[in-house]
């Protein structure tokens, strides 16, 4: 295996091989094709299979968003049959739609009672593999936790292990939430009923894109925003906004039934990434060994959707960052649903790829094990509020220093750097550098590389004028002359500091210890780089705005600044964590 990218990555394909001795020379495509469900209701799928002779694995993909009317060639040309189905409720299928955010769906039953149709057709040699990233994951999840015995193998990829309505110690996430709902969910939903367009993502998308994302993203109150839905998503909605830390998804539970091995892939930039739970969760509790054993997870600089993108925007990744994600997953299904030796047993459980580097490395689990925490200290002479003139970070302890000040305006956050497409993504931060209400603190330049893997923490000594309000902590790479790239970030709502299901509001003007815990990263600061963190109050509309009353922010109009402090003293040390490898 190449020490510098993923096996079978960049090198050509076990399917290739696979296509040219399966001997068929077309593809049979059939459209709407019905299958019953255990309670009588049809599902509808498109399907598409070698033409020619014997009987072939199955491959499925399950989703709510509208069924493929292709693409599906290079798999049927590695010799699959593969099937796309619209899921109970949706597009061609009947049924009544029930959203992932319920306790109770008929998603699993569903997907068990088609991979068993699948294995009994004549075509079919009885061995059936899933795939599909996002919500498509977490109904293969779904699936395999009824044990459906024709299921070989999967790949649900970039599905976080939980679902509550917030994120990150208490915070909801109106940007991609909302824009979710009201262009993918809302449309079908609206044609269904005989309500008014849109009735396609693609028209919704539009509409939101160029005329509403301001309208509904600077929405006040956020508990309004079921009343511009469609039924069943205004209550699906409402009781989300209305309960958002409840936990639906209970897949620490789920993790003892799976008998099957999975194929995660995730990216650091990934809204999603906390999918990376799902490897150590298996590994530790899955119901078979192959599937503790076999399951694996590709980690790298990525985004919703873009894994195998090398570049985003102005930032370049490098060519090893670039990879076919559809020639791995072939590879995954030719091992476990057609018994290839192509390696696939003997990969490593983790492979993920250091930023800076340009490096693919293995690991048993995630996070990768033998890091050191690492502390940085911050320091300044109480002005830390540009670029030019920042704090300091240093492995020195703080002495009897001025604290640094900030006011952070709810009605003036500081903005989240997105495109209007919604999608986390990886940034330069240089763009927000002419904004007061960001603390900087940076090492010199470096005079030896720095490489860390797993999550960074923050300990931040921080004081407010506010009984609850939000602070944001984020990593970030300084190239000399060049990008400040994002590494990654974390937040805290002071209320939901201890807990996301308790509040514990703070006494104003008072110092308190906060720990916030950052994503899932690797990266390696180069040599003459900086090391930076900036310290904030506001992501929007990454994150919702902290209106810093101690309300309900989902519930109120209200809004007020919040003088902010961060304390950097021999008895208030703040510092940064990093979880350094050869340390």
């Amino acid at each position: 295996m190449s020490e510098s990218g993923y096996s079978g990555v960049r090198g050509a394909s076990s399917h290739e091989a696979t296509s040219a001795a399966s001997g068929f020379l077309g593809i049979i495509e059939e459209l709407e094709v019905e299958v019953p469900m255990r309670d009588g209701v049809i599902l509808r799928g498109n399907l598409w299979r070698p033409d020619g002779p014997g009987k072939f694995p199955a491959l499925l993909i399950r989703t709510p968003y509208g069924k493929a009317k292709g693409g599906m060639e290079r798999f049927v040309r590695a010799g699959y049959a593969v099937m796309a189905q619209d899921t109970r409720g949706r597009y061609s299928s009947d049924g009544e739609f029930v959203l992932f955010s319920e306790d109770e769906t008929p998603d699993g039953r569903d997907g068990c009672d088609t991979i068993a149709w699948l294995a009994e057709q004549p075509w079919c040699d009885g061995h059936v593999g899933t795939f599909g990233p996002s919500y498509n994951a977490w109904m293969q999840w779904e699936a395999a936790a009824e044990q459906p015995p024709a299921l070989v193998a999967m790949c649900a990829d970039t599905i976080p292990l939980e679902l509550t309505g917030v994120d990150w110690w208490g915070s909801f996430r109106p940007g991609r939430r909302i824009k979710w709902w009201l262009t993918t969910i809302a449309p079908d939903l609206r044609r269904r009923a005989g309500l008014g367009p849109p009735h396609t993502p693609a028209e919704a998308v539009a509409i939101f894109e160029e005329i509403e994302h301001n309208r509904f993203l600077d929405l006040l109150p956020y508990k309004d925003l079921p009343n511009y839905m469609p039924e069943p998503l205004a209550t699906y909605a409402r009781n989300w906004l209305a309960d958002p830390a409840r936990p639906r998804w209970h897949f620490a539970e789920k993790h003892a039934r799976i008998q099957v091995p999975n194929l995660d892939f995730s990216g650091y930039f990934d809204h999603c990434n906390d999918t990376i739970w799902h490897l150590p969760g298996v590994q530790a509790n899955a119901a078979t060994q192959l599937a503790r054993e076999q399951s694996k997870l590709i980690l790298g600089p990525y985004n919703h959707g873009g894994f195998g993108t090398r570049k985003f925007g102005e930032i370049d990744f490098g060519p090893q960052a670039s990879f076919d994600k559809t020639d791995i997953m072939i590879r995954w299904f030719d091992h476990w649903l057609k018994g290839i030796d192509n390696g696939v047993d003997r990969d490593p459980p983790l492979r993920y790829f250091v930023m800076g580097s340009g490096e693919w490395k293995s690991a048993a689990t995630w996070p990768p094990p033998g890091a050191e925490p690492t502390e940085y200290f911050l320091h300044s002479g109480g002005v830390a509020n540009s670029v030019s003139a920042c704090g300091s970070l240093s492995r020195e302890l703080p002495g009897d220093e001025p604290p640094d000040a900030y006011t952070y305006d709810p009605r003036d956050p500081t903005p989240t750097l997105w495109t209007v497409k919604l999608f986390t993504l990886p940034s330069d931060r240089r763009k927000l550098e002419h904004r007061t209400d960001i603390a900087y603190y940076c090492t010199e330049p470096l005079s030896e590389e720095v490489e860390i893997a797993g999550h960074p923490e923050v300990v931040l000594h921080a004081s407010s004028s506010a009984r609850d309000t939000d602070f944001f902590a984020r990593l970030v790479d300084e190239a000399p002359e060049g990008i400040a790239l994002e590494v990654c970030y974390g937040m805290v709502r002071a209320r939901h500091r201890n807990s996301w299901f308790e509040e514990d509001f703070i006494e104003p003007g008072a110092v308190v210890e906060y720990r916030i815990r950052l994503g899932a990263t690797a990266c390696r600061f180069r040599k003459g780089h900086r090391i930076r963190l900036e310290i904030c109050s506001a992501d929007f509309p990454n994150h919702d705005r902290n209106h810093n009353t101690g309300g309900d922010d989902l519930a109120e109009m209200d809004m007020q600044p919040a003088d902010q402090q961060v304390f950097h003293t021999a008895a208030h040390p703040s510092r940064l964590v990093l979880p350094v490898l050869g340390a």
